[in-house]
């Protein structure tokens, strides 16, 4: 009898243990994590208007999919963060209908308009993506520039009153920079206001170009890297950026 309580024993803790080994590889299996071919959907200032171009009447549009699974629309090009994470800005399609308001005859799938919308972070290998904060990020002012883990562009405040050069480090709490440019019309502003942040590698450095204004230049304390990816651990914060005079 004790030889058969032993072997027993023997054969529920060999049973655990190859469970515990498939459980473990299940978790270490890696994602096919990538996006799909472009597709062009109908697009309109009137769809969008914090988003779209002047003369704009179409968006690209690529799927994001995760093990050949359509998980999020995307739009424009993705950014290599690290060697597994990447960021892609999210496009989303809304129901436009007003309560109560019918479709016409020919529009069977009902109201609906693309937008733009926030910058995603994806992890190639676990398969997540989340939204990122970007601080003062306006859908309809910033042109996002990226390098590194870092993302430039020219923001607007709270209140809607002031445009701000921002440098924002993914995973980061603060910006790393934030400098007023100058004063902000929501009504009556160049469409758009700032053009594309240059950046420089050495120095780092980042040069913003607010229409109708001389360029602005500001060198950037390098540090080091806050996304940690497949971890639990809080983000820190960035060192602060030094300002350079202007161009």
């Amino acid at each position: 009898m004790r030889i058969c309580g032993r072997i027993a024993v023997v054969a529920i803790m060999a049973a655990v243990l190859a469970f515990c080994t498939e459980a473990e590889a299940a978790a270490r299996k890696e994602h096919t994590v990538g996006v799909g071919a472009v597709r062009r959907v109908p697009y309109s200032k009137a769809g969008d208007p914090a988003g779209a171009a002047a003369g704009e009447d179409a968006l690209k549009i690529r799927a994001l999919l995760v093990d050949g699974a359509v998980k999020e629309w995307t739009t424009g090009d993705a950014h290599d963060v690290t060697d597994r994470s990447f960021v892609v800005r999210r496009v989303m399609r809304l129901n436009d209908a007003l309560p109560g308001e019918k479709p016409a005859p020919s529009d069977k799938q009902g109201h609906w308009v693309w937008q733009r919308g926030p910058w995603l972070l994806v992890d190639r290998v676990t398969g997540h993506f989340v939204a990122l904060k970007l601080p003062d990020y306006d859908p309809g002012v910033s042109q996002v520039s990226w390098f590194r883990d870092y993302g430039a562009y020219c923001g607007v405040t709270a209140s809607g009153k002031s445009l701000y050069a921002v440098v924002a480090q993914v995973a980061a709490r603060k910006a790393v920079l934030a400098k007023k440019l100058a004063a902000f019309d929501p009504e009556n502003h160049p469409d758009p206001p700032c053009g594309a942040a240059e950046w420089q590698r050495e120095p780092l450095r980042i040069t913003f170009h607010p229409v109708g204004k001389d360029g602005v230049s500001f060198d950037i304390v390098p540090g080091s890297a806050v996304l940690v990816e497949d971890s639990g651990d809080e983000p820190e914060t960035s060192a602060p950026a030094v300002e350079v005079k202007p161009n």
